[in-house]
């Protein structure tokens, strides 16, 4: 099975944002940005746009799929 893999927390810590700002933010819980930077839980399709635009980096360089040949390890 195919697993969507992220780099949100390292993306996040060179940008200097706790997880309480980004998630008052996002208005979302600090518990959820943890789940997804922890894979244990995929944003919606709705929350990952959202992301996409928070941080300003291509969808690409936010999520890949783990086996993926273009993986990109920061």
């Amino acid at each position: 099975m195919t697993k969507v893999i992220n780099h949100i927390r390292e993306i996040r810590l060179k940008k200097g944002i706790t997880q309480v700002q980004m998630a008052g933010d996002l208005q979302i819980t600090r518990q959820t940005i943890t789940a997804i930077e922890n894979n244990k839980y995929n944003p919606s399709l709705e929350l990952a746009l959202k992301l996409v635009r928070y941080f300003e980096v291509p969808i690409e360089e936010l999520f890949y799929l783990e086996g993926d040949e273009n993986d990109k390890k920061l």
